[in-house]
Order: structure tokens, then C-alpha cells, then sequence
């Protein structure tokens, strides 16, 4: 699998990281684990988690793999801090005091002694920036984090932080940016992906199949097996399922049939390969489908087809 430089960094990431956000819940030990073969078999380099996935679990079951599946020092460990469900409702606490608990809690779930990227798992409007930013700097400092990043931050909350976080004030520089981007989902080009370049922040996207609807799978209505048809990922998937993304997925699978490719590897290498993308996250339920979603590895998309399906989402947003 091809490597690419994060941000303006040293750090060498596999252009598709393996997101684990349902390990643990959705996707038991066995199902990860085949699904972590397969992705090192590919190539890959770099797993994607969150104190956040599975209220821990997804952190448990990776901390089960290293030293039986896989050594530490062969893989690139990403996680992320400040966010939590209690009784069901969404909280973010980006207080020093908050997100280093939840770095020693990662930690330990995780039977490591350190991070290779940590990042702010969203913007808190209620502490203050500098607090929130003095955390990364104590964990590089300290030894438990390599990297640091931010994630679901806009353009000029991305901006702020890093302008406060340059190294030449002794600081932490912030690495990395991770955002929602697909061809359901453009937001990011308009503010954000033009901040991460002239700041030197490396851009890894999330969701790239746009929720898994870009797939194709939802044409014909909600297949039993999906994401889509679980209690806790109906509302996540919901918002791409109108006429809007159907246009679009239509057009995926057209330019698919076209090549001879699943609509999967077009929606994906059209993300994967965009200027800006350090790394896109894929995720899967199964070890199967994540073999589907590695075989992306081996296409890539001809030019008058990425402009075709360029032109196509921006008409439709």
C-alpha cells in the first residue's frame, strides 16, 4: 500500500488507515481480527480509534492484538479525546484536565505506553482554545503521545489552533486534521482543506463511502445487515438516504459499470486520491467486506472520470 508524508511531519501513513469505530460492538474479536490480517497483508499501516468507539471496547480489542497479531512498533496507533455519551447524551470536555484522563484511560485499555497521533475529538466552545491545546503539549512532552492532531475542527478553528501551536514557540505542532469527506460531503473544500494545505496539516478523511451509502447498497432499499438498519446507526445514516445522494450514488454506479469496477472502489478512490488526503479511514463490519474495500488498492480513477463525478456532486450540493 502506498505511504504518504502526514502533514509536514516525518510520519509515514498508509494512504488507507483501517477505522475500528465498530470493534468491540458491531464487530466482534474474531471479525477483527480477520479484518486486521487482511489490512496488514494489504499493506496498511494505520489504525483509527477512539475513547469514544464502543464506550472503550475498540481500544480493548486492538490492545488484544498487539504482541499476538501484530508488534507494536509495526503499526501507527491513532486515538482521540473529549468526547462520551452519559445517559445518552453527547458530551465534550476538552479541559486539560478531562482529556489527559481520557489519554491514561486510553492508554491502559490499550497496554501501550504510548500514542502515535492523538487527536481533540471535536471543538468545545466552552474552554478556552490555549487550555485545551496546553493538553497536547503536556502529552508530547511527557512521552505518551508522538503526534498530535485535531478532528471535526472547521477552517478557522483548524487555523487558531495551529497558529497557537507553531514549534517555534516550543509548541506542539498540530499534524493533522481528520473530517467527514466524500462525494456526499464536500463541506471541507471550501474553508478547510484550503487552511490544512498552507498550514502543512495532513488531512485524513472520514466516512469516504459517505456512510457506507456510496456503496450501492442502499438503492433497493435497507438491506437487514446494514449499518443502517441498527438503532445506533440509523440516525448517523439517515441523512444521505433522500433524492440528492441517490442522484449521485447512481452516477458512481454508472462510471463503475463503465470501468469494470465496484461502485465501493470508485467512491473511494476518487476521496483517497484527492489533493490534500493524507489517508482515508475505511471501515467494515466484516473481514469480507473489508477485503472488498482493499481491493481499491489496486485501481485508479481516469481523469475525465474523477471530473465527471466532480462536476456531478458539486451540482447536486
Amino acid at each position: 500500500m502506498e505511504m504518504r508524508i502526514l502533514g509536514n511531519t516525518g510520519l509515514q501513513v498508509s494512504r488507507l488507515a483501517l477505522g475500528t469505530m465498530t470493534w468491540g460492538r458491531d464487530t466482534d474479536e474474531d471479525e477483527a481480527a480477520d479484518q486486521l490480517r487482511s489490512y496488514l497483508e494489504a499493506g496498511g499501516n494505520f489504525l483509527d480509534t477512539a475513547a469514544l468507539y464502543g464506550d472503550g471496547d475498540s481500544e480493548r480489542v486492538i490492545g488484544g492484538f498487539l504482541g499476538t497479531l501484530i508488534e507494536r512498533s509495526e503499526i501507527l496507533i491513532s486515538t482521540k479525546a473529549g468526547i462520551s455519551y452519559k445517559a445518552n447524551e453527547r458530551r465534550v470536555n476538552n479541559s486539560r484536565s478531562s482529556l489527559l484522563d481520557d489519554l491514561d484511560k486510553s492508554l491502559t485499555r490499550l497496554g501501550i505506553d504510548y500514542v502515535d497521533l492523538w487527536q481533540i475529538h471535536g471543538w468545545d466552545e466552552s474552554v478556552p482554545l490555549e487550555e485545551t491545546l496546553s493538553a497536547l503539549d503536556f502529552a508530547v512532552s511527557s512521552g505518551r503521545v508522538r503526534y498530535v492532531g485535531l478532528s471535526n475542527f472547521n477552517g478557522w478553528q483548524l487555523a487558531k489552533a495551529a497558529t497557537l501551536q507553531n514549534p517555534l514557540f516550543g509548541k506542539s505542532p498540530i499534524a493533522s486534521v481528520q473530517r467527514e469527506y466524500s462525494l456526499l460531503n464536500r463541506e471541507i473544500e471550501s474553508e478547510l482543506l484550503p487552511a490544512a494545505a498552507e498550514l502543512g496539516v495532513g488531512v485524513l478523511a472520514w466516512s469516504p463511502l459517505g456512510r457506507g451509502v456510496l456503496t450501492g447498497k442502499y438503492r433497493n432499499g435497507m438491506p437487514s445487515d446494514s449499518r443502517g438498519a441498527t438503532p445506533h446507526f440509523a440516525d448517523f445514516i439517515a441523512p444521505y438516504l433522500n433524492s440528492r445522494s441517490s442522484s449521485i450514488v447512481e452516477a458512481v454506479c454508472v462510471a463503475a459499470e463503465g470501468l469494470g469496477y465496484s461502485p465501493l472502489e470508485v467512491a473511494l478512490a476518487w476521496v483517497r486520491d484527492s489533493v490534500g488526503v493524507a489517508s482515508a479511514i475505511v471501515g467494515a463490519r466484516t473481514g469480507a467486506q473489508l477485503r472488498g474495500v482493499l481491493t481499491s488498492e489496486e485501481i485508479a480513477l481516469p481523469d475525465p472520470v474523477r471530473f465527471a463525478l466532480d462536476d456531478i456532486s458539486v451540482a447536486k450540493n
